[in-house]
């Protein structure tokens, strides 16, 4: 990525690193009055300001060795973490409360106490990430990130930190980041094609931007920083799609971007990793993966809905402003959205923020992304914005579902067809029974049962794209995905999907299955969030906000099955979902199956029937 002697030589003329860089004009007092008076501010300072008010009122949340064994013994993530991330939080809210009002004495024992008791935390790794490795020298994702925050909270508070917390600062970053990194690796996420190495080696690399003095330690943790970074980009193909999702997207591009701008910055510009194509190509993925206001393409572990990260995205659309689209104001991330309270996209979400940014809703478009093998399409009418989404790929991919041909189908904000996306994280969901999860499993998506075979996970489960193609009227795309079966009699099963977009949309929906022997049961399984409700000759889901879907088979040739399910959610919430099956009545070496997902727009009311006569609905 860089030459080795080039590195060197940069890094023995770098530009000083100190608070004054964060800003346009150099002026932190001045930018932060700027925030505390300006309206463009107002709802996230008042946000933060709130929940300063909570936690002033709370004392710092115990790490007990209670909590940290929780894991070990039974394999539940949550109860450690919240305590984790609500300690987070407290750093986050005093330094900024402290950089927006600094002349509130009362601030400072509290952001002093945080500071004290992150320090003294065992270990700044999770449980889950240990797994009976020893806490000292270990590192991962959030030792990392706190290692990061607390070197760039050094640079900001500066002399009005005491000299001691300052020092204790330094001390535990050097021993908890730089020495491992140096001398005890390499980390099995140094090479990682996923987020990560960018979260890791971006936080450290980040951490010693802004600590270390220029020197041979500098850049060695440079070099194997960037080193990572080349690692991080090549599990992007050229069409910058991020399989896991646009939550993994923001983190682990964003930590990609963090250390870019402060490589950038402090080089000079002499080392700009936005140069790169690839780079260039992974910041627009963001505007491909939107189907309608915050409701994402959420395959993969991603949740439905995702508010944007307005100062990353502002930062890139500086970049790129001829390229990159910037959503409205409306779609901003609250400052409490994110459950893990990282420290640097809540910073960077103030400084990176541009009131004059111009904002425009996404815009109807259509994508293909061939690397990913996914499509999306954002279509929009007089009757509203409608979004269609659909994968190839393979069973194989960084926090991987087994969901080749799954697709998503929305309208008026409401996904109709959905992705369940991440469930609960814990010991068993990363581990050998992982599929059994319904989220993560195919029996959770909107695939084929084929012989009551569900699909299997690896790379040989993989997607053979036949036709992607958009046009002004339709989306076509069509895969053969029978490996995913490992079914001996299976000769192929080919998927096809017409996205047709009239001014009330539909899609239809087209599987063939040849066997080489009749095969016993084949059921067409969908996944939705909708309560589904018969209707005269088809199935109906009806939607809150006026329009719903009526899915239209051949019932002579399909049985449908409405089944009620629960999934537990990401935040171990219980969550309904429900599924239909439609089962094909008559099976033979040859099997088409045809459904079609017809979009309408209910004017009787929420009691009435849609299907009963023709003026209760528009079509």
């Amino acid at each position: 990525m860089v030459g080795k002697e080039k590195l060197r030589s940069v890094m023995e003329r770098l530009e000083p690193a100190g608070h004054g860089f964060y800003y346009p004009d150099g002026d932190q007092d001045a930018f932060w009055r700027i925030v505390r008076t300006t309206p463009d501010y107002a709802d996230l300072v008042s946000e933060i300001r709130r929940e300063g008010e909570r936690l002033s009122a709370t004392p710092i949340p115990e790490l007990t060795y209670a909590l940290f064994t929780l894991f070990e013994k039974q394999g539940s993530r949550l109860e450690y973490e919240r305590v984790y991330f609500e300690r987070r939080r407290r750093l986050n809210t005093f330094v900024l409360l402290s950089l927006l009002e600094p002349e509130r004495d009362e601030l400072r024992s509290g952001l002093h106490e945080i500071i004290w008791a992150v320090c003294n935390e065992y270990t700044w790794c999770l449980p889950a990430h240990l797994q009976g490795r020893k806490a000292r020298g270990a590192i991962d994702l959030f030792a990392a990130e706190t290692g990061f925050a607390l070197s760039e909270i050094a640079v900001l508070l500066g002399q009005r930190l005491p000299a001691r917390l300052r020092d204790r600062m330094a001390e535990e970053v050097e021993q908890r980041l730089f020495r491992p990194f140096l001398e005890n690796g390499p980390f099995g996420w140094e090479t990682a094609k996923h987020n990560w190495s960018a979260v890791c080696a971006g936080s450290i690399g980040a951490a010693a931007l802004l600590m270390l003095d220029p020197s041979d330690r500098l850049t060695a943790v440079i070099s194997k920083a960037l080193d990572s970074m080349a690692y991080f980009l090549d599990g992007f193909g050229d069409d910058g799609a991020c399989t896991e999702g646009i939550g993994y997207w923001n983190y682990g591009f964003g930590f990609f971007v963090y250390f870019a701008d402060l490589l950038k910055r402090r080089t000079g510009g002499a080392i700009d990793l936005f140069r790169l194509e690839k780079v260039r190509s992974i910041a627009l993925f963001q505007q491909k993966c939107y189907l309608d206001g915050d409701a994402v393409v959420n395959f993969s572990d991603s949740p439905l809905r995702v508010p944007v990260q307005l100062g990353l995205t502002h930062y890139l659309a500086g970049l790129y402003p001829e390229d990159m689209d910037v959503p409205p104001s409306s779609l901003r991330a609250a400052y409490t959205e994110d459950h893990c309270s990282r420290w640097a996209p809540a910073f960077r979400n103030l400084i990176w923020y541009d009131a004059g940014k111009r904002e425009t809703a996404w815009r109807a478009a259509d994508y293909y992304l061939p690397d990913a093998e996914w499509i999306v399409s954002r279509h929009h009418s007089e009757y509203g914005r409608f979004g269609f989404a659909a994968k190839g790929g393979h069973n194989d991919e960084p926090h991987n579902h087994n969901d080749i041909g799954q697709f998503i189908l929305l309208a008026g904000g409401t996904p109709f067809i959905t992705d369940l996306g991440a469930g609960e994280y814990t010991a068993e969901y990363f581990g050998p029974g992982r599929y059994d999860f319904d989220c993560n499993g195919s029996q959770g998506h909107t695939v084929p049962i084929l012989d009551g075979r569900l699909q299997a996970a690896g790379r040989d489960s993989a997607a053979r794209i036949l036709e992607a193609s958009l046009g002004k009227d339709e989306v076509r795309f069509k895969l053969e995905f029978g490996s995913a079966y490992r079914l001996g009699h299976l000769a192929s099963a080919v998927r096809q999907f017409v996205w047709r977009k009239a001014e009330l949309p539909s899609l239809e929906l087209i599987d063939e299955f040849k066997f080489t022997s009749v095969p016993e049961r084949i059921v067409e399984r969908l996944a939705t969030a909708v309560p589904p409700e018969p209707g005269e000759g088809c199935i109906l889901l009806r939607g809150e906000d006026g329009y719903a879907v009526k899915i239209v088979c051949d019932r002579d040739e399909l049985e449908p099955v409405v089944t009620s399910r629960t999934f537990t959610d990401h935040f171990g919430r219980e969550t309904p979902w429900y599924t239909i099956d439609f089962s094909l009545r008559r099976k033979a070496l040859f099997n088409r199956i045809a459904l079609r997902f017809d979009i309408v727009v209910l004017t009787a009311s929420p009691s009435s029937s849609p299907s009963s006569s023709p003026s209760s609905e528009s079509r």
